[in-house]
């Protein structure tokens, strides 16, 4: 019985580690690869070319928006750009005050910090921030109770890249010491279609224009889930001995899914159809909409609710959610695949 848990363990590694190397694959590498948020390519090449030039570390930045829209990636190509060691952890990961002393204390000079989910750092192990980011310097104490000391140790130069999908949750002290501060928004569909080319061709992927459209249109504004969907499609393909992804390949992976025209999944539409059907179209406050649907309300938050809204499906008041009558129209429309 434990043989083949294991084996089942091992096995489910072995495809992890394969859609991370390919997820790995399809990260651009410089910033002129970087397909959208073009305010922020250009503002950001101006400073990486002050920072080489002068030789010095860029100021920290925070880069806010929702997740898959490209913060993690420009943390790498900051770091590739200046050709400096990064080091990547994120807030839930630094649990203790020396977990975060460790790390600070091994950077190079020069070098890049990548705090991912920054939001959820500890706010006592946060306070170690201040001066890290100030002073380049950390305070340790060192025993307990009358006898304890503070030893003060300094660090090499550095910068501190920190992404979040809760901006308003990090305290003003924090964000205050960021000297560049970027929001990252959704998509255009001709951005996603850009990147849904690329990718295809660095999987060696033939894919025709309308599956390519297909694949945008379903992506929720996101580059993530564009590549996500076209691995997904390309498996089916596979399977189907299809040399190029068509629309009906594209269609019939789509179906299978659960993914609609709009890209909506199940939780989307069940989210638009319990506050229509049990909350008599809202408001409904979040705290309760979670629990009606089964789903974390920070998920809600951070994944559901910004697409939803950039759809003009769902709207948020002082009271709470409220479906709009584009949003009733679309679920009342038949799905194209049975839910389940």
């Amino acid at each position: 019985m434990s043989n083949s848990k294991n084996k089942k363990n091992s096995a489910q590694d072995i495809f992890l580690n394969k859609e991370i190397s390919l997820d790995q694959t399809l990260r651009p590498k410089k910033l002129s690869e970087f397909i959208g948020q073009k305010r922020i390519k250009k503002s950001l090449s101006v400073f990486l070319k002050a920072a080489k030039k002068r030789r010095e570390c860029l100021e920290h930045i925070l880069f806010h928006g929702p997740p898959g829209i490209g913060k993690t990636t420009l943390a790498h190509i900051i770091a590739l750009e200046l050709k400096v060691p990064i080091k990547i952890t994120s807030g839930p990961a630094i649990e203790r005050m020396g977990d975060l002393a460790a790390i600070l204390s091994s950077i190079e000079d020069n070098g890049v910090l990548f705090i991912d989910e920054i939001h959820r750092l500890n706010r006592q192990i946060e306070e170690i921030l201040y001066p890290a980011m100030e002073e380049r310097k950390i305070d340790l104490i060192l025993g307990k109770g009358p006898s304890a000391q503070i030893m003060r140790l300094d660090l090499a130069p550095f910068t501190l890249i920190g992404a979040t999908t809760q901006y308003a949750s990090l305290s003003s002290p924090l964000r205050e010491r960021f000297g560049i501060v970027y929001r990252l928004n959704f998509y255009e569909p001709e951005e996603i279609e850009a990147i849904v080319r690329r990718s295809a061709k660095i999987l060696k992927v033939k894919i025709k224009k309308e599956a390519v459209k297909q694949i945008a249109r379903r992506a929720r504004f996101t580059p993530r889930i564009a590549n996500r969907l076209l691995k997904r499609i390309r498996d089916f393909a596979d399977v189907e001995n299809r040399a190029i992804i068509d629309s009906a390949i594209a269609q019939k992976a789509m179906d299978i899914l659960g993914i609609d025209d709009f890209g909506l999944d199940e939780l989307d539409r069940k989210i638009l159809e319990t506050i229509l059907k049990k909350f008599n179209g809202g408001p409904v406050g979040i705290n309760t909409l979670a629990s009606a649907v089964g789903e974390e309300k920070a998920t809600l938050e951070e994944v559901y609710e910004p697409f939803l809204m950039r759809l003009g499906f769902l709207n948020r008041s002082l009271r709470g959610r409220v479906i709009t009558q584009k949003g009733i129209a679309h679920i009342q429309k038949p799905p194209l695949f049975e839910l389940k």
